[in-house]
């Protein structure tokens, strides 16, 4: 009598398959359809993008951290001093850095207001990178609006969690990066870029060749926030003088120093490219 075999298992429950080099494009796929169906169940028309380095703490952290180094030199000799007078120097940064946590917190609860304000599906959402720092702020000011946020995390060896701001049904975990900019760049109405690193200038670096070569159509706004520590970071006049980039390219961002500058700015370009009739 012949043995009956188990049923085998089906391809699309086979996590080895599904995690080989094999499946990639199934991943891939993936990382674009679940988070559509997710933003279409919440109702999310388009975003506005807050991009700024995770590492910026808000103004209390720093302070504390900065009278704790304090302490420490004062009962430090030697080498040991030295070293901790460089590192008061960093903290000295971040405090003057801490500010635009705030800022961060304050401009995204006037926009998420704002939005609410319109009385139609969720427009203009508070979007951010989903971890610390001034992504932290960004969803925070959100959440104190009562408005929704999305965090567009990413799978990184540093282990970026996720913040508690976050809005729970749009919280997502990326593992490829450029499907995570996909989604950034394919529903943002406008962007603001806070003081970040490496990420925050890949990001809009990225984001300004798109729209320079016409690959976003769309009219989408650019904030740089904070133009002392950005003018000291950038030095894009000398890409015009040398003729990198023209003159023009310019006018694809404007630098504020305020909320209510940024608020009204976008809010006036976001009604009139938006929101206004034909």
């Amino acid at each position: 009598m012949n043995k009956l075999l188990e049923k085998a298992e089906k391809a699309y429950t086979n996590i080895d398959f599904l995690r080989s080099a094999d499946a990639r494009i199934i991943r891939i796929l993936s990382e674009f359809l679940e988070p559509m169906q997710r933003f279409r169940r919440q109702k999310i028309a388009d975003t506005i993008v807050f991009f700024g380095s995770a590492r910026t703490k808000p103004p209390e952290e720093a302070k504390k951290d900065l009278a704790t180094l304090n302490d420490r030199l004062e009962k430090s000799t030697g080498v040991m001093r030295k070293n901790i007078e460089q590192e008061i120097k960093v903290a000295q940064n971040q405090m003057f850095l801490s500010k635009f946590y705030n800022d961060a917190v304050e401009l995204s609860k006037k926009l998420t207001l704002w939005s609410k304000s319109l009385n139609s599906s969720y427009r203009f959402v508070v979007c951010s990178g989903g971890g610390p720092g001034m992504m932290e702020a960004a969803n925070k000011g959100a959440l104190e609006a009562r408005g929704k946020s999305i965090g567009l995390n990413i799978n990184i060896p540093m282990e970026q969690y996720p913040n508690q701001f976050i809005t729970p049904e749009l919280n997502f975990d990326f593992h490829y990066f450029f499907m995570r900019k996909f989604w950034f760049v394919y529903l943002a109405k406008a962007l603001v870029i806070f003081p970040g690193g490496f990420g925050t200038l890949d990001e809009l670096f990225e984001v300004l060749t798109l729209i320079q070569t016409e690959k976003v159509k769309k009219h989408l706004p650019i904030i740089i926030y904070g133009s002392e520590y950005w003018k000291e970071v950038l030095n894009l006049d000398a890409m015009v003088k040398y003729g990198t980039i023209s003159k023009s390219d310019l006018d694809l961002i404007k630098f504020c120093d305020s909320v209510d500058e940024a608020f009204t700015y976008l809010r006036d370009e976001l009604t009139k490219h938006y929101l206004s009739p034909e």
